[in-house]
């Protein structure tokens, strides 16, 4: 299960309905709201890129009014290249900039912009404790999500609650099994697997507690402790 459909689900599960965003993958959005229609709850899709300013507005657009208004907004999509400093050209640097920290800024301030009470969650990685030199303009973008995050958290206190979930290896690659992920992810040092519902309940967690604000939730058995890459 990918960490978007798990999230979903979770917060169906305590009564959410829930605005569903898609790029290129309909089939399986349409299949997630279905899945959430059959548990009772109110499920919608909309379709945008959002690697340009444009492309969120409408994909905010077209959330807003089919629900009438948003109370949470979890900015989960991600892209993830490997580059080193020598491969991070400015194409490169922008392709993760733009998923992985521009689109979910703008998505931010669209979201404040409803002038009503909420909860925003950025998804980010236990990287932004390490620096890890395989994959750059990833962390850096990672990183400056961390602390947007936290300055948001500030700005829009105490309408807006601000957190973020920070997961370690989770998913294989595409084409990859649970094997692969156990050689690569590295030590952990739970010495357990970590999954998208597990996610999932953090997201939920930050969601329910009306107190918590500016936090980044580490969901990857220990990994953030650890100064190895």
């Amino acid at each position: 299960m990918r960490i978007g459909r798990a999230i979903a689900l979770r917060l169906a599960e305590d009564g959410a309905h829930v605005c569903i965003h898609y790029n290129a993958s309909e089939q399986p959005a349409r299949a997630l709201e279905q899945t959430v229609q059959a548990m009772g709850q109110h499920a919608w899709v909309v379709q945008g890129d959002l690697t340009s300013e444009s492309g969120c507005k409408s994909v905010m657009s077209q959330a807003l009014s089919l629900t009438g208004g948003l109370d949470v907004l979890v900015n989960n999509a991600s892209v993830f290249g490997k580059h080193t400093l020598e491969e991070s050209d400015m194409e490169a640097v922008m392709g993760e900039y733009w998923t992985n920290l521009f689109a979910p800024m703008q998505l931010m301030r669209l979201f404040a912009a409803q002038d009503r009470s909420g909860a925003i969650v950025n998804m980010l990685d236990r990287r932004i404790t390490s620096l890890d030199t395989a994959c750059v303009p990833y962390v850096l973008a990672k990183k400056s999500l961390a602390e947007l995050t936290r300055i948001a958290a500030l700005h829009w206190a105490p309408r807006i609650r601000v957190n973020g979930v920070a997961p370690g290896a989770i998913l294989p690659p595409p084409g990859k099994d649970g094997n692969y992920l156990k050689d690569h992810a590295g030590r952990i040092p739970l010495d357990t697997p970590c999954t998208p519902e597990d996610v999932a309940e953090a997201v939920r967690f930050t969601l329910v507690s009306s107190t918590m604000t500016g936090q980044i939730v580490y969901v990857d058995g220990g990994q953030h402790l650890l100064s190895e890459v």
